[in-house]
């Protein structure tokens, strides 16, 4: 349970680090890169975050980002148009390594702040079934 607490904090403290940059609607060159790299950061707190979550408190053990979405959709911590959404964050996610094209890098970066309402969701439901 100590493990599970820590992993929330850890997600809910990179989350608060990529609001930051969601906040600001034109972004430079600099604070691109930084929101896609905070992105990274969060996604991987999150996600390691809630499959902690579903195997202490749900019993569920699965391995992958996209398995852990799926359980989440079926112990019903996101519903299916955020379950969805989620499975198109972790396309993103793995796009984010081929950030050197530019326009790669600007289209998810607008796809961002709708990513971070769903990883924010995901940590308050955690947080509150706590």
């Amino acid at each position: 349970m100590e493990r599970l607490k820590e992993r929330i904090e850890v997600a809910s403290k990179a989350l608060s680090t990529l609001k930051v940059l969601t906040a600001i609607s034109t972004l430079s060159d600099i604070e691109r890169d930084a929101m896609i790299q905070r992105f990274e950061y969060s996604f991987e707190a999150t996600w390691k975050a809630v499959k902690r979550y579903l195997e202490v408190v749900e019993g569920v053990t699965v391995s992958s980002p996209k398995s852990v979405i799926r359980a989440s959709f079926e112990t019903n911590l996101l519903n299916d148009s955020e379950s969805r959404q989620a499975l198109a964050m972790v396309d993103d996610r793995n796009l984010t390594s081929h950030t050197y094209n530019e326009k790669l890098s600007k289209e998810i970066t607008s796809r961002i702040p709708e990513h971070y309402k769903i990883l924010e969701k995901w940590i308050s439901t955690l947080k509150n079934n706590f």
